[in-house]
């Protein structure tokens, strides 16, 4: 067997991400998403991990050409209890910052829960309060960023844990149609408190 699968009368065949021939093993399959030539529908990319310190925004412009994105974020401090942290979208650039965005949540605390819902806020939250001096994380999918022709929306679940554990889940949209270059995090809710934290986003390959 020649490299990356060949049959040994099929030399010469070139491999490509969603155009793979030939007969794998377990070492082809590898080198070949090493050099990203294996169809693997769906896989997460990284795009950019930052971690931050006592700030009150934190921006990603890079979304590359994903259709579908997924941030997680890990280790979240606050400096001033029960602050809110919410995201906002870069149109062409530009931050949108007027009551455009729609969105809806879930809070689950000790055997009861609340809801919490905005038809035209300034921001979608990611969670929607945390203590101080407790950790907090969760995660992401944001949809059609970078498709002008189509709503940017986003799903989302975080846990946190300050007296007993506690999980909030739930989705935003901003319903108008625009190219999204890039989102903003940020404490808009609570003053501008500041707050700490390390978010890793990712881009899902070929996902639609």
């Amino acid at each position: 067997m020649s490299e990356f699968g060949y049959i040994p009368d099929s030399a010469n065949i070139e491999q490509s991400f969603g155009n793979n021939k030939g007969i794998f093993t377990p070492k082809d399959i590898y080198d070949l998403t090493r050099a990203d030539k294996y169809t693997n529908y769906g896989q997460l990319e990284l795009i950019e991990t930052q971690t931050v310190s006592t700030v009150n925004t934190v921006n990603f412009t890079n979304l590359g050409d994903y259709n579908v994105h997924f941030l997680t974020v890990n280790n979240l401090q606050v400096a001033v209890t029960n602050t809110r942290l919410g995201v906002r979208f870069y149109e062409s650039g530009v931050l949108e910052t007027a009551g455009v965005y729609q969105w809806a949540y879930q809070q689950c605390l000790q055997g009861s829960g609340g809801e919490f819902k905005a038809t035209s806020h300034s921001s979608i939250p990611i969670q929607i309060e945390q203590p101080i001096n407790f950790g907090g994380g969760g995660y992401n999918y944001f949809y059609n960023l970078i498709d002008n022709t189509k709503f940017s929306f986003l799903t989302n679940q975080h846990n946190r844990i300050s007296n007993a554990m506690i999980g909030e889940f739930g989705s935003g949209v901003m319903p108008q149609t625009s190219e999204v270059t890039g989102f903003q995090i940020g404490s808009y809710d609570s003053s501008n408190e500041n707050f700490s934290l390390t978010a890793s986003l990712y881009g899902i390959k070929e996902y639609s």
